[in-house]
């Protein structure tokens, strides 16, 4: 082994040729940048959208619609679902924790109960919302309903 024949180990190297190392190289000079302009420019970049001054597609487009920021989101969970949830775990409670674990909503969500289903047994069900078929439903099969 001489001096003259060592090699880094392989794949060691990433790349093949080592830009803006002097004119050797055959990337000297404007190291492959090109002569003028923002991207030879160290520290440059390009903002998300930019299309090199031309106007930008989110700028093209019509805007349209409204956003209430003040709507709130509910997470649906039916009647059949509370039913199988109950009959598979046993349960006489159905709240926020037990959906949480069970995987259904996550524990910021907010949960309405919906009344496709039907409910046989009497549940105790807490929740944030209820539609008006489901209140009825649960209320008739002998459970209570509990607004959170």
């Amino acid at each position: 082994m001489e001096l003259n024949n060592l090699k880094p180990a392989k794949g060691s190297t990433h790349h093949d040729k080592r830009i803006g190392r002097g004119a050797g190289s055959g990337h000297g000079g404007t190291a492959t940048r090109g002569h003028k302009g923002a991207q030879s420019r160290s520290g440059y970049s390009r903002k998300l959208g930019f299309e090199g001054g031309q106007m930008p597609l989110q700028r093209r487009l019509p805007k349209f619609g409204f956003t209430n920021i003040k709507r709130v989101e509910f997470k649906a969970i039916n009647l059949s679902t509370l039913e199988d949830l109950a009959a598979k775990k046993n349960l006489t409670e159905v709240n926020l924790e037990t959906l949480v674990a069970s995987g259904f909503v996550s524990a910021n969500d907010k949960v309405k109960i919906l009344g496709n289903g039907a409910v046989t047994k009497a549940l105790k069900v807490s929740a944030h919302a209820f539609s008006k078929s489901a209140e009825a439903a649960i209320v008739a099969a002998g459970g209570s309903v509990e607004k959170m």
